[in-house]
């Protein structure tokens, strides 16, 4: 049987992974919501006229808007669909574009209920990227010690209770 660790990080990557693919989607075409699809493009307008460092750099409303949701398809299907450490990669870049969304959202006054999910799918990334890098845990080994041509557990494996010494 799976551990809880494996079964944690399969669903937090299934989850995040179809949720990105899914919003990224929605950057890139009107098929899925129209209106989505106008509130992105308004959305991305006003984050280009807030950093004219953007403009200046020759990046319009449409270019970031269509890398931003390119970008989450792609880690999105790699988090969904491939196994390993680039699911780790995808995790880590997803992390990065959530904290760039969050800062546009603060550059142009959105109130929290605009970017309340980006907070929330943030704070996902971060526990399934902090679960992936803990190392598995592994059964403590049993010690043998021999004796006399006997096998026999260490002492401290051998007491019962902790603080109890074993006197024979």
């Amino acid at each position: 049987m799976a551990s809880p660790r494996t079964i944690t990080i399969v669903a937090l990557s299934l989850a995040l992974g179809l949720f990105f693919v899914f919003m990224g989607t929605i950057k890139l075409t009107p098929r899925l919501s129209r209106d989505a699809y106008n509130e992105m493009k308004r959305a991305y307008k006003s984050y280009v006229r807030a950093l004219p460092m953007l403009k200046k750099m020759g990046v319009s409303s449409i270019l970031l808007r269509k890398s931003i949701g390119a970008l989450e398809v792609a880690c999105g299907i790699v988090m969904t669909l491939v196994p390993g450490r680039p699911k780790d990669v995808a995790n880590f870049l997803l992390l990065l574009l959530v904290l760039a969304v969050l800062f546009f959202h603060q550059l142009v006054g959105d109130p929290l209920k605009r970017y309340a999910h980006a907070l929330v799918f943030g704070i996902l990334l971060t526990c399934r990227l902090l679960i992936a890098r803990q190392p598995e845990e592994q059964p403590p080994e049993k010690r043998i010690l021999s004796v006399n041509g006997d096998e026999q557990p260490l002492i401290h494996e051998a007491a019962p209770e902790r603080g109890k010494m074993k006197v024979s």
